[in-house]
């Protein structure tokens, strides 16, 4: 009998699920912060990183009690244990689905559409492999992009997860602000930026 559980669930979980699901679940995971009282965030994990590191002993901003955000820094724990579980464990047999034009697209501009075959990589390899970590295009996409990136969350008080699922959902202002930040500046790299960068 546990071996019939077992292989349900494997059939369950291995298999595509419907997107509404995600949103359920998504819906699910901001009642809980909020009734307790809680703000969602992921990039408020680096201010704890740092604070755990010591960095509350020089700067002000760090010195702050990270055992407050032990279920902030559980929760990304699960996504990368999660992310591992979905590429290593639970494996889609299907090619990611995206459509033909963006196909085209990324291969106008140099990158090998992603989810072209079975078992493809979500992300280009022109960009995220470990034969172009050292490249002049990888340096400028990881330590530039991952400034701006830090600098952004930190200015705009928030990141993508937190603006625009937890701070929308609370109907605020500011977060509706910086989501549409986000997407002008999604926008800008994917046509302008990225363009550009991929000839380096």
């Amino acid at each position: 009998m546990p071996h019939l559980f077992l292989a349900s669930f494997y059939t369950l979980v291995s298999g595509p699920w419907h997107w509404s699901v995600s949103g359920a679940v998504i819906a699910a995971v901001m009642f809980l912060p909020l009734y307790a009282g809680k703000e969602f965030g992921v990039s408020s994990n680096l201010r704890t990183a740092c604070t755990l590191a010591g960095a509350g002993r020089k700067y002000a901003f760090f010195d702050i009690d990270w055992r407050a955000q032990r279920w902030n820094l559980l929760f990304v724990a699960g996504s990368v244990l999660g992310g591992f579980l979905a590429f290593y464990v639970f494996p889609s047999p299907e090619p990611v689905e995206i459509s033909a034009a963006t196909v085209d697209y990324l291969h106008s501009v140099g990158i090998s559409g992603p989810g072209e075959t079975a078992g493809s990589s979500f992300v280009p390899a022109e960009l995220f492999s470990l034969g172009t970590l050292f490249t002049l295009r990888t340096l400028v996409v990881v330590v530039l992009g991952g400034f701006l990136v830090g600098f952004g969350a930190r200015w705009a008080g928030g990141c993508t997860s937190g603006h625009a699922i937890s701070g929308l959902s609370n109907l605020q202002l500011p977060s509706l602000l910086a989501v549409v930040g986000f997407f002008i500046g999604g926008l800008a790299m994917s046509w302008f930026f990225l363009p550009l960068i991929l000839q380096l």
